[in-house]
């Protein structure tokens, strides 16, 4: 296995070290599952560039590089569902994107393609990532404006939600933009496909 499959998996190792650390209390935790999460995303930007620059590039990190995302991503997103910072209804449209874009991808492979993420797709991570990277600093800053500085307060915490309503919400458009773009794009794999 070549190192960009190799950090592709790493992302999916590093997915479970968020997790934990996220549902640790404390600023301390809250800090390091920031940084977990920062190099989960940025191996997403490496195994990308080191595959394409030694040539690297493979049906197995074609297919799981988006996997790996998704997992990264939606495990992140489900847990602020569940604590109450974003609505579940933006979760349930960005997965139904993933889902039907991966039913492609999977339909593809019986027909002997992979279909790679395209640009959209990757503008759309990008965007989700920095969204998630903004809702971890109001943990942050939650636990540490209680505990540590005493500047948090009912006031700020309704700012900071009003504010990752809107960037969740930007998050949300780009990501049914850019699957509809893929789905059409991609018309072919299941515009043919016989009916019983």
């Amino acid at each position: 296995m070549n190192l960009p499959n190799k950090l592709t998996l790493s992302r999916i190792a590093l997915t479970i070290v968020f997790m934990v650390l996220l549902y640790t209390n404390g600023m301390a935790a809250k800090i390091l599952a920031l940084a977990a999460f920062v190099v989960a995303s940025l191996t997403d930007a490496l195994d990308g560039y080191l595959a394409k620059k030694y040539h690297q590039t493979t049906d197995f990190g074609k297919l799981m590089d988006p996997i790996a995302d998704k997992i990264l991503v939606l495990a992140a997103l489900l847990a602020f569902v569940e604590r109450g910072v974003i609505p579940a209804w933006m979760v349930v449209i960005i997965i139904f994107r993933e889902v039907t874009v991966t039913g492609l991808r999977l339909l593809a492979l019986t027909k002997g393609r992979v279909l790679q993420a395209d640009g959209g797709g990757k503008h759309k991570t990008v965007w989700q990532l920095l969204t998630i990277i903004i809702i971890l600093f109001f943990f942050i800053f939650k636990a540490g404006g209680n505990t540590v500085f005493n500047f948090w307060n009912a006031g700020a915490e309704a700012l900071y939600k009003d504010a990752i309503f809107v960037i969740m919400f930007i998050a949300v458009v780009l990501t049914l933009s850019s699957g509809i773009k893929y789905l059409v794009k991609n018309r072919e794999v299941y515009s043919n496909e016989e009916t019983n």
